[in-house]
């Protein structure tokens, strides 16, 4: 099979296309027959080993894909090596795609989508009616929690993007109000829940924005820059700040990636959330993808297509 091989962790630049021996798995395990790949922020930190699991080199990355196992259509987690031909997967975060789910939303959603679920429902209990406001709202993470925040019946959904064009996507994905991080927004809006993926000062100021007994849901730290906090000002606001960590929650609680999924596939059969700002791309194209995300050239929700 062909594969993207990362030999060392300088960058995209790294990853070279090789002929590789097909994955052996074992009891618990699915082989798939790629026929997707996510691209995603998490993807260009491992290219340069900023990410917190460095697996041994030389490894295949990626972690999201969709395609077959036998007749079955299925998009699915896998602990890296997404971008080949074949994948092994853990079979809890195999799942079944909807009828109407093409390979690509499926590779789309496994990831970002679980994340922004596992976010607003289960870490920041949003209930319906809840203003949510959401930083990097045009990345991959972005779209999806206006999305499912869309689904969940939100309040107004403020998308936070650096760029006029940033602001397009995240409207089209279903945003009420759109603000450049330029602007003075942490002072001019006030949220319920802020979804934060970016980190450094954006997260300060998505603190400001919290009205009382609000929570922000710290996801990531695109902007490279994981901020600080004097919690006297969660006292004196009565606010949150609640870890999300997809990953990691499959430790605690292997079932939880079912249960979100039943409610996204149901979604998106009932036309209330459509993967959004996807790209689709050649395997060969996904380092020259993976460095246009990590100098934020690209909007949206890049995937290969195998």
């Amino acid at each position: 099979m062909r594969g993207l091989v990362l030999h060392d962790v300088t960058g995209p630049g790294a990853l070279r296309l090789e002929e590789l021996p097909d994955p052996v798995g074992g009891d618990g395990t699915e082989l798939i027959e790629v026929h997707a790949a996510g691209i995603g922020f998490v993807d260009w930190l491992v290219t340069r080993g900023e990410y917190q699991i460095r697996p041994d080199l030389p490894f295949v990355p990626g972690i999201e894909v969709a395609g077959t196992i036998g007749e079955r259509r299925v998009a699915a987690t896998v602990p890296f090596g997404a971008f080949a031909e074949r994948a092994l997967a853990p079979s809890i975060v195999v799942f079944d795609l909807p009828d109407a789910m093409t390979f690509a939303q499926g590779a789309a959603m496994v990831t970002n989508y679980q994340t922004a679920h596992l976010a607003l429902t289960r870490r920041g209990r949003m209930r319906a009616g809840e203003d949510v406001l959401v930083l990097g709202a045009a990345g991959g993470v972005g779209l999806a929690a206006i999305q499912v925040a869309r689904a969940l019946d939100a309040g107004r959904i403020i998308a936070v993007v650096s760029t006029a064009e940033r602001g397009e996507a995240a409207r089209a994905a279903g945003a009420d109000v759109v603000r450049l991080i330029g602007e003075p927004w942490e002072r001019e809006e006030r949220a319920d829940l802020v979804v934060d993926p970016v980190g450094g000062e954006a997260f300060a100021r998505g603190l400001r924005a919290l009205d009382a007994e609000g929570r922000l849901l710290v996801i990531g730290f695109a902007s490279g820059d994981i901020p600080s906090l004097g919690v006297n000002r969660l006292l004196l606001r009565h606010t949150e700040v609640v870890g999300v960590n997809y990953g990691g929650m499959l430790m605690v609680d292997p079932g939880f990636p079912q249960t979100a999924w039943r409610d996204l596939a149901g979604w998106f059969e009932r036309g209330l959330l459509t993967p959004a700002g996807i790209s689709e791309h050649p395997l060969a194209e996904v380092p020259a993808i993976l460095q246009a995300l990590g100098d934020r050239r690209m909007a949206g929700k890049p995937v290969a297509i195998l």
